[in-house]
């Protein structure tokens, strides 16, 4: 039995290796079509071993057996990030091929609506996949977030960051840790963000049209980070509250 988890666990590692290789072999394949300097090429390249290196230690501590179909999607969806990511970067020297740049962008977008749908219907949901799908959907928007700030202004900046931002106030305050209730309404606004920066990405539209299209993607994001934030922080009260009255009742009881 542990020779057989040995021989699983090489195998799932194995596949994040592979995922690695292929954004390689992407990398040259932009390279090669619209000839990219140095910083796409670093920075695609930091992102392969990253994204390799982290997911291989998730894995080893989830002690998956396999790695599923579901994460061969995301795993996909994350080399296409990675593509996105190199063309951001080459393009503070040169502006990178508009359709190139939307069409990766558009099937990176396309996919995140497939790996979940996938992950149920095979029953292969994990913690770990939920996380790689969530950090994979992150990056992308604060790389897109990047790019139209060029041309809108380093307010755009907000839009990629308020997740980070989230996740860094939640190690100051723990209670923003807590798990929120389903809301059809944040997937929604969450859906919006990476769309709507690719339209303003892509250059179709006139200044002003970008702009409002931006502006609503931020406003809609502050409204939902907003209350959930509140609804954390009513729900933390609420608690506390609840966990003080109780002590006081087995203080007066004698307990």
């Amino acid at each position: 039995m542990a020779l057989n988890n040995t021989y699983e666990a090489r195998l799932v590692q194995q596949e994040t290796a592979v995922g690695a290789g292929v954004q390689i072999l992407l990398l040259a394949l932009l390279g090669s079509a619209i000839g990219m300097g140095p910083a796409g090429w670093l920075t695609g390249l930091v992102f392969a071993i990253a994204t390799w290196a982290m997911l291989s230690l998730a894995l080893h501590r989830s002690r998956l057996r396999s790695f599923g179909p579901a994460n061969r999607v995301t795993l996909g969806r994350a080399t296409l990030v990675g593509g996105v990511t190199a063309l951001v970067a080459d393009s503070f020297q040169s502006s990178p091929p508009v359709t190139l740049f939307v069409g990766l962008t558009a099937v990176a977008l396309i996919l995140d609506g497939v790996d979940g749908k996938v992950a149920r219907r095979t029953g292969t949901s994990t913690a770990l996949g939920a996380r790689f799908d969530m950090e994979v959907d992150a990056f992308l928007i604060l790389v897109l977030s990047v790019y139209v700030s060029m041309s809108l202004g380093p307010w755009v900046l907000l839009i990629g960051a308020m997740r980070y931002a989230f996740v860094a106030a939640a190690r100051v305050w723990p209670w923003l840790n807590a798990p929120l209730p389903p809301s059809t309404a944040r997937k929604t606004v969450a859906a919006m963000q990476g769309v709507f920066l690719l339209l303003a990405a892509s250059g179709f539209f006139p200044y002003a049209a970008t702009f409002a299209v931006t502006a609503t993607a931020l406003a809609a994001l502050v409204w939902s980070f907003g209350r959930d934030v509140l609804w954390l922080y009513r729900t933390s009260r609420t608690q506390r509250a609840a966990r003080v009255t109780k002590v006081r009742e087995l203080v007066a009881s004698g307990g």
